[in-house]
Formats: structure tokens, sequence, C-alpha cells
């Protein structure tokens, strides 16, 4: 057992809020340790487990830097392009491809 108090999916005492309800309303665990979780029961399978934060000890989240964001553009950028044309495919290359689509079935772009 890990020792923290365990709570049933939806009935977490106020003043408590996983990751995402951290971020939804703006905030951070900022560096505190998890102090309960909720478990979500699954007929077949183990339990869902989410991880409970205190609000009163979250931080905001830090703002967005110019440097930040152009790292993200750039990032964003090499996931778009094309290995093989080196083109911008204008989304995102599936990994199971690792090309275009237009790269990977060039007969299916003659045909149409």
């Amino acid at each position: 057992m890990t020792g923290l108090p365990v709570y049933r999916w939806r009935l977490a005492p106020d003043g408590m809020a996983t990751r995402r309800q951290l971020r939804a309303a703006g905030l951070r665990p900022g560096g505190q340790d998890v102090v309960a979780q909720l478990e979500r029961p699954r007929r077949r399978r183990g339990p869902l487990v989410a991880y409970l934060y205190r609000l009163d000890l979250a931080l905001p989240v830090r703002p967005m830097t110019a440097r930040k964001a152009a790292a993200l553009d750039r990032a964003n950028l090499a996931r778009r392009t094309c290995p093989v044309c080196r083109r911008d495919a204008g989304y995102v290359i599936p990994a199971s491809l690792g090309m275009c689509t237009p790269c990977a079935y060039p007969e299916a772009q003659r045909a149409a």
C-alpha cells in the first residue's frame, strides 16, 4: 500500500485537485508531493488512478516567454516537415509512415 488516502472517483474532498484540474484553473503543483489519490474501478483491469494535490499550495502557471513560443513553433514545424521531400505537410507526419502521405503513397497521387 502507498500510505496515501484513497478516495472513490468523483468523491475527492474540497481543496484538492488533479493535475488537469489545476491546469484548467491556471495552476501547477509547484513541487508539492501527492497528498491523496482517486481510484475509478474497472471491470476487467486494475482501477484508474489519479493523484491529488492541495489547492492552497499550488502555484500559478509560468507565463509563456517569446523564446519558449519560438522553440515550440520550431518543434512543431519539425514534426510537420517531411524528411523525404522536405516540404511542410500542413499536418503532423504520422510516425507509422515516417513521411508525408504523397511520399508514402505516390501511386495514389498519380491516379488522382
